[in-house]
């Protein structure tokens, strides 16, 4: 994975992967649907993590943890969406 402090926050039946650097915010957020089910919604990544590879480094620990706890990601977001689509290797995380 990446050199970046990704925490993991939850709330109810929404959560988010958040990467902070000097003020600025990279984020995935999600919606929990069920224990086996979680609806990736949007990745924000403003200018100070553009060209970082923030946004991969997000999904790369969403997919991480998906097979760790045993959930299948629903990837409504285009961003992960198109990062499912680049790595083949995740199939077995996601629900399309």
């Amino acid at each position: 994975m990446s050199d970046f402090a990704i925490t993991r926050e939850v709330d109810g039946a929404k959560g988010r992967y958040v990467i902070r650097k000097d003020g600025s915010e990279a984020e995935l957020t999600y919606s929990i649907a069920s224990a086996t089910l979680v609806i990736a919604d949007h990745t924000g990544v403003p200018d100070a993590f553009r060209g970082t590879g923030a946004g991969l480094a997000l999904v790369q620990r969403l997919v991480a943890d998906a097979r760790l706890e045993g959930f299948r990601i629903v990837p409504l977001c285009p961003f992960v969406n198109a990062q499912r689509q680049r790595h083949p290797d995740w199939a077995d995380v996601f629900s399309v």
